[in-house]
């Protein structure tokens, strides 16, 4: 049967069975290499990001010079223009990225008020958070003002940071802003805060918030054992933006007419410690 039906074939139709079949085949081989590259761009899309994406995503925000002129100009009595100013300064042998950190007035940047560490790594697995910042003390500040703005060859070298990481001060933990928010990442100290003596206080609470953009929002304050607040802003949290550099150059600035005198808003504005 199968040569009977051979036989009455011509030589072009004997032809036609393979060249259907190749194009069916090569039409098979194209969907399937379209399904894979389709599968495989998908799963490029919608990879999930990992603990230590949050961490490297968190560290780069916090990364750079910014300032608070904008909040300062709608609320001078309460608010100062600081220059917020950070950058990379060693990477521990877990993977923690540590930051130099300083704060100081806009008009004098080499003079800053506040110098600390960071510490930015991924939250411990059982906790319900995506980054973790500590904040630690510097064991000679003073060797480190300026860390940012000098050449990486006048810095203290990593292993010396390493060393110079002195008291524990804060910890606060981030979780991803739900969709629709503002922010990117969010998160404060535990309610009953860090231990803290400046100005009467007995301890201090700290929220950040990361935004788009690199902005920065963080509100630190101080607490007796009432629970009074005794340092720090009420009205909300510092905004830092970044700004280009000259902006602290400006001899115009309005923030340079002060309503109130300096030591009393100081006082009610900002924890000046080290």
């Amino acid at each position: 049967m199968c040569t009977g039906s051979n036989s009455g074939l011509g030589s072009d139709s004997k032809s036609d069975p393979d060249s259907s079949g190749w194009s069916r085949a090569r039409g098979a081989v194209l969907k399937s290499l379209v399904l894979v590259g389709g599968a495989l761009l998908l799963r490029r899309l919608t990879k999930s990001t990992t603990r230590w994406d949050h961490a490297r995503i968190v560290a780069e925000s916090l990364n750079g010079e910014k300032f608070s002129k904008e909040q300062a100009v709608r609320d001078p009595d309460n608010y100062f223009n600081f220059r917020w100013l950070s950058c990379p300064a060693a990477d521990m042998v877990d993977g923690s990225k540590v930051l130099y950190f300083e704060q100081a007035f806009w008009r004098t940047p080499h003079k800053p008020f506040r110098q600390r560490f960071f510490m930015v790594k991924p939250c411990a697995k059982e906790l319900k958070c995506d980054v973790e910042v500590s904040t630690y003390a510097i064991r000679d500040a003073e060797e480190y003002k300026n860390f940012c703005d000098r050449p990486r060859d006048q810095r203290p070298q990593p292993e010396e940071v390493i060393g110079d990481i002195a008291e524990h001060l804060t910890t606060i933990h981030l979780k991803r802003c739900e969709r629709g928010k503002r922010c990117l990442y969010e998160g404060s100290t535990p309610a009953d805060g860090f231990p803290n003596s400046w100005n009467g206080a007995t301890y201090c609470t700290s929220e950040l918030a990361v935004l788009k953009n690199n902005e920065i929002h963080a509100w630190d304050r101080g607490f007796d054992d009432d629970g009074n607040q005794v340092w720090g802003v009420k009205g909300g949290p510092y905004e830092f933006k970044p700004a280009p550099s000259s902006s602290f150059n400006d001899v115009l600035n309005p923030l340079s007419f002060a309503s109130q005198p300096l030591g009393k808003r100081i006082e009610g504005s900002f924890v000046l410690q080290d």
